[in-house]
């Protein structure tokens, strides 16, 4: 029940956030750009209209869900309203998760317009393809992540580094491929074992990254769509397991 006050009161605090409106209008603009964008471009029109589509949902997705994210815990400290909550029989782990899911109900609402102005945009132009659904999906569990991530780092410093540090963690995470290759160039020395680290640690977000072959009719069976939402939902416990432990630590007195 402290859970669900937590996480309903973080989501009617999110949604009335300006910046949330801002982004999800931008998303729909872009998404519905891709049709002027479409004629002046070289290529499928079909191909190109779902493509930046998937794009401006993915993109405009995780900049909500790390512009807001990061802020969560913060505001409650800085209102000194933390105090309050601390002061309650409510458990510290009952505090993050309450936020973590407040926002990710929030993500799924913005998701779900996007979603639903995207398929109505390739629906107008005949180009409806319900398997576009897939990397949806893992565009949803991607963004469960990254808000994991700045919930983590929000944990335990400011709103600016923690925005820095989901940033740095999702470009690597789209780049980790290449952790290795780097990592091979190296002799030896600090470079080489932070490429080695990163590489270990960090999640490799290009598992959730399916857009490309639904865009171009790539057959994406339902097994490897289970297998890599699995992976991300498994790391996101993780993260959040870890932002648990090391809110519990923090002294607020």
């Amino acid at each position: 029940m402290k859970l669900y006050a937590i996480a309903i009161n973080t989501f009617r605090e999110a949604i009335r956030d300006r910046i949330l409106y801002l982004i999800l209008v931008f998303a729909l603009i872009m998404i519905g750009a891709g049709r002027a964008i479409s004629l002046l471009t070289v290529g499928s029109e079909e191909k190109i209209m779902k493509d930046m589509g998937l794009a401006a949902i993915s993109l405009f997705g995780v900049a909500t869900a790390i512009f807001v994210g990061v802020g969560l815990v913060f505001k409650e400290i800085e209102k000194r309203t933390i105090y309050v909550l601390i002061a309650k029989p409510i458990r510290r782990s009952e505090f993050i998760l309450g936020k973590y899911l407040g926002l990710a109900l929030v993500l799924f609402v913005n998701l779900s317009i996007m979603t639903l102005g995207f398929y109505a945009v390739l629906w107008y132009k005949g180009f409806l393809d319900v398997t576009l659904g897939k990397a949806i999906v893992l565009i949803f569990v991607e963004l469960l992540l990254i808000t994991a991530i700045a919930i983590f780092f929000s944990s335990f410093s400011s709103p600016f580094l923690s925005s820095l540090f989901t940033v740095t963690s999702y470009l690597i995470g789209h780049l980790s491929w290449g952790l290795p290759l780097l990592a091979d160039k190296l002799q030896s020395g600090p470079g080489r074992a932070l490429c080695v680290v990163l590489y270990r640690v960090l999640p490799n977000l290009e598992y959730l990254n399916i857009k490309g072959e639904v865009v171009h009719g790539v057959p994406i069976g339902g097994e490897q769509v289970l297998l890599a939402a699995g992976y991300g939902l498994l790391y996101t416990a993780l993260v959040l397991m870890l932002a648990i432990g090391v809110f519990r630590r923090r002294d607020f007195v």
